[in-house]
């Protein structure tokens, strides 16, 4: 893949995300993508499909910080069941990224309850925004 921007990588992943597109969000993925949540973390492509068909999360990004390979996504998320599409939640969360600029890939995301824990994950401060 092709050098890119790691917040225009972030927001295309996000789209394919929201999207339920495994194979574009699996494609914007490294192999060994860690994923780390609330419930603890994980690796690799086959941990993110399953979070993918599990989570029914969406997320509207509102605020995007970057610099660097680091980009962090202020977001307010709604929860779906995945079986019948009954909303089960909404908060607003943050979820920051690493990015490998060269692949064109995301390397590790870990979403957090607060933009201040996010940004702190990153390396990143509320002058990072984009």
């Amino acid at each position: 893949m092709r050098r890119e921007n790691p917040a225009d990588i972030v927001r295309d992943w996000q789209k394919a995300a929201n999207e339920k597109d495994a194979d574009k969000l699996l494609e914007l993925s490294s192999p060994d993508i860690e994923i780390v949540g609330p419930r603890g973390s994980a690796r690799g492509r086959e941990a993110l499909r399953d979070w993918l068909s599990r989570a029914g999360l969406t997320l509207e990004t509102r605020h995007t910080f970057a610099r660097g390979n680091a980009v962090v996504a202020e977001q307010h998320g709604i929860w779906r069941s995945p079986e019948t599409d009954e909303i089960l939640g909404e908060a607003d969360v943050a979820t920051s990224f690493l990015v490998d600029e060269n692949e064109g890939r995301i390397t590790r995301l870990s979403r957090h309850d607060t933009l201040d824990g996010a940004l702190a994950d990153a390396g990143l401060s509320h002058e990072d925004e984009a």
